[in-house]
């Protein structure tokens, strides 16, 4: 009996124990919910973002300085009254996906495998049109799901281009500053979206500043910004067509990517050169800049395929 009596209390007293124990873990959960200092593995490297965006992205002078300025300043508060919300526009090769992956490589530690980045494809997540009220459910608690475990979650949207019309409006509630969201501050979120739409405003511009005779760099924010805002607000092919998070002014920064000339180009291929070992091939470097397609073809003007093609290019002549 009494064999038996140390057995019981010996029992009670690893579940009382063992109460305590998912307590702390309960308690734990929700303090990393709603606390400041819960940082869910974040860990931001301001300096090592603005290094990376000047050292390793070729001819994006606007995009250099705004999304280093916009993250800088935004991490900076310790209570934003709004999440961050950036919206890359620019063709395709120009650097948009590379620099959403310098944006989760310099808070987290690493490119797009973080738990706590999450990327969105349309034609992955979102690629029947007739299913846009099932769609605007699921990324509601997606959201919802993952800022609650984390507060400073990264949210990805690629190829807003193909993005059925009317999903992305469901986030306009988690983008202004008078949301609440239960356990957790939504404000700390970043969200990025990446788009082909308004290529074509970008590109003029760009193109008329150089047949001026003006350096690329004489561009500024405020000539694109605006007319990009239009741009989406008014294609039947963007993601934002008719979207209520234009007129209300819920994207941080319309960020414009440039297209690329030649000298971008080499470049390009001079660093796909020197990850490989082969930093001395300049034959390579102009070969490479001699085989990519330019507009206008009157002129060697742009890269049409920004530095996409280079490594493969690179192959080619390595």
């Amino acid at each position: 009996m009494a064999a038996r009596g140390a057995v019981v209390a010996l029992f009670a007293l690893f579940c009382s124990g063992s109460l305590a124990l998912v307590q702390t873990f309960q308690m734990k959960s929700i303090y990393c919910k709603i606390s400041d200092s819960c940082d869910c593995d974040f860990k931001p490297d301001i300096r090592g973002l603005e290094w990376d965006l000047y050292r390793n992205l070729y001819g994006q002078h606007l995009a250099q300085d705004v999304v280093s300025e916009a993250v800088g300043d935004f991490l900076q508060k310790e209570n934003p009254e709004r999440p961050l919300a950036l919206s890359f526009h620019g063709a395709s090769g120009t650097g948009k996906t590379l620099v959403s992956s310098m944006v989760g490589r310099h808070l987290y530690g690493t490119a797009m495998s973080s738990p706590y980045i999450h990327q969105f494809i349309p034609t992955l997540h979102f690629p029947r049109l007739d299913q846009v009220q099932h769609y605007k459910l699921d990324l509601r608690r997606w959201v919802e799901g993952n800022l609650t475990s984390c507060a400073r979650s990264i949210f990805i949207f690629d190829e807003m281009e193909k993005m059925p019309p009317g999903v992305i409006d469901v986030l306009v509630p988690f983008l202004g500053p008078d949301y609440v969201l239960f356990q957790t501050n939504y404000r700390k979120a970043i969200y990025i979206f990446i788009s082909t739409v308004g290529e074509e405003v970008i590109n003029e511009l760009t193109l008329n500043t150089r047949l001026a005779g003006r350096e690329r760099e004489d561009i500024r924010l405020q000539d694109l910004e605006a007319s990009i805002s239009q741009a989406v607000y008014n294609n039947r092919n963007s993601g934002f067509y008719q979207s209520q998070i234009i007129p209300e002014k819920l994207i941080t920064h319309f960020v414009p990517f440039l297209p690329l000339s030649r000298r971008h180009v080499e470049r390009c291929a001079l660093r796909e050169l020197c990850q490989r070992g082969e930093c001395h091939r300049k034959d390579v470097v102009e070969a490479v800049g001699g085989a990519v397609n330019y507009t206008p073809q009157d002129g060697q003007h742009f890269s049409s395929t920004g530095c996409k093609s280079v490594p493969a290019k690179v192959n080619l002549f390595l």
